[in-house]
């Protein structure tokens, strides 16, 4: 009798195991690799360009310089999310992303325009170099699944944070007046956006 019972709680103790297999499989997370991954090569492309910019010292005109190229790669995931995204409201963030980001890259050129370089700044050319690592590191942690929507809302957080981490730098240690206000206005409207992109991940995240 004692083999039965035994038996029969083995039984029940599988049945439960395999249960909750099957729930869990619902929480797993799916991976790409991310060299197969198109949003991470917009990234890496963006990442590459910028290590290949030509440095003044000069804070305000390395920052534009810089700031340019990084909304150049925003702007071209926010494109990939128009033409193969499925998701309304991450196609409402990447035209938004688009329209807001075109305005400054004008304002960055109009700056650069007619700037030379009237200062050296060791100090802010470093905690920039320091900054596009830590950006290159965190999106190479970062987990994809292939999905262009998730995956452009992921990798957007991070170039966010990134934004206005050189919009922080500029501010401390830039001098031009219009960079400050460009600056001042990054890091308000793209904190706003990560808190949307983080929202959209959260109710997302078992889709």
């Amino acid at each position: 009798m004692k083999t039965i019972f035994k038996m029969l709680g083995l039984a029940v103790v599988m049945a439960l195991a395999t249960a909750c297999s099957d729930d869990n499989d619902d929480d797993k997370i799916t991976i790409q690799a991310h060299d197969q991954n198109q949003m991470m090569t917009v990234m890496h492309d963006m990442m590459a360009e910028m290590e290949t910019m030509k440095v003044t010292q000069d804070p305000d005109i390395d920052y534009a310089t810089m700031m340019k190229m990084h909304h150049m790669g925003a702007i071209e995931m926010a494109e990939l999310e128009l033409k193969s995204g499925s998701n309304s409201e991450m196609k409402a963030m990447a035209q938004a992303i688009i329209d807001a980001q075109q305005k400054e890259i004008a304002t960055l050129d109009s700056f650069l325009a007619s700037a030379t370089p009237t200062t050296m700044n060791m100090e802010f050319h470093m905690k920039m170099m320091e900054g596009m690592e830590r950006m290159e590191k965190q999106s190479d942690l970062q987990i994809i699944n292939g999905s262009i929507d998730q995956d452009f809302a992921t990798l957007m957080i991070g170039h966010h944070q990134s934004a206005t981490e050189m919009a922080q730098m500029q501010l401390l240690m830039g001098k031009s007046a219009q960079l400050k206000t460009l600056s001042t206005m990054i890091i308000e409207e793209q904190n706003k956006e990560i808190a949307a992109f983080q929202a959209f991940l959260l109710a997302n995240r078992s889709k």
